[in-house]
């Protein structure tokens, strides 16, 4: 029983220190970004948005309260007749 606990645990310890390795290695591989290329390919893309005046939400407020204001003195001029 202790020879499979042993085992198991030397095994752990091995796969450990093998993924270890193998990450570190993966890594290192990586390119480095400052590092310069001899041929790069560079490509770019500007996108723009519009937007539309109906869907800017400062003229809805704006609209809206014109809106509430004229009715407003709409009301208020019918009261007074």
């Amino acid at each position: 029983m202790e020879t499979i606990a042993l085992l198991k645990n030397k095994g752990n310890k091995l796969i450990v220190y093998l993924l270890t390795a193998f990450f570190s290695t993966m890594a290192f591989a990586q390119e480095k970004v400052g590092e310069a290329q001899t041929s790069e390919n560079l490509t770019s893309t500007k996108t723009t948005t519009t937007t539309e005046w109906y869907a800017d939400p400062v003229y809805l407020i704006a609209g809206a309260a014109i809106l509430i204001i004229i009715v407003a003195f709409l009301t208020r001029a019918r009261n007074k007749e």
